[in-house]
């Protein structure tokens, strides 16, 4: 459906008031959110693949350049032509669950405090939750608080085509 040549598009949504965008014929709605979905789809690419070649050109520099300073991960700086290169590698650590809760029952057995040492959570993952008997439930439930997530609203052409 063709819209009058004034009607807003997605460059000009960061300038108009959230009222005045909710007050836009749904049609035109439809159209913006699908621009924009479409928009980020093609900016997510346009990312990925820019950095996948900056990693291509600079990640063997910042590999020596790390080496050089006897780091395995962290950030180094390096120049190239009138720029500074900024290469972060993060540091990513993962525990073995199973051996973590060896080690921490060790603890307690030897009257030591794991809580000096190691952060412990308890976690109780929803589907679990609803399928507990209601006498199991009803003593979990102080502990248990709901939160509501984002509201995410889509437009969707009648028949449910897109």
């Amino acid at each position: 459906m063709p819209f009058p040549a004034n009607s807003p598009t997605v460059d000009d949504l960061p300038s108009l008031g959230l009222q005045d965008i909710a007050r836009l014929p749904i049609e035109l709605l439809a159209v913006l959110q699908r621009d924009v979905d479409e928009r980020l789809k093609r900016d997510k690419a346009a990312k990925s693949r820019l950095d996948g070649a900056l990693e291509v050109r600079f990640a063997t520099r910042a590999a020596e350049e790390r080496q050089s300073q006897a780091k395995d991960t962290g950030t180094v700086r390096f120049d190239e032509g009138d720029f500074t290169v900024v290469a972060d590698l993060p540091k990513r650590v993962d525990w073995d669950q199973d051996r973590l809760a060896a080690m921490v029952e060790r603890m307690r057995a030897a009257k030591d405090d794991p809580a000096q040492y190691v952060d412990i959570a308890y976690k109780v993952p929803e589907r679990k939750y609803v399928a507990w008997p209601d006498a199991i439930r009803a003593g979990f439930e102080p502990a248990r608080t709901v939160r509501t997530g984002t509201l995410k609203i889509e437009i969707v052409p009648q028949g449910g085509d897109q």
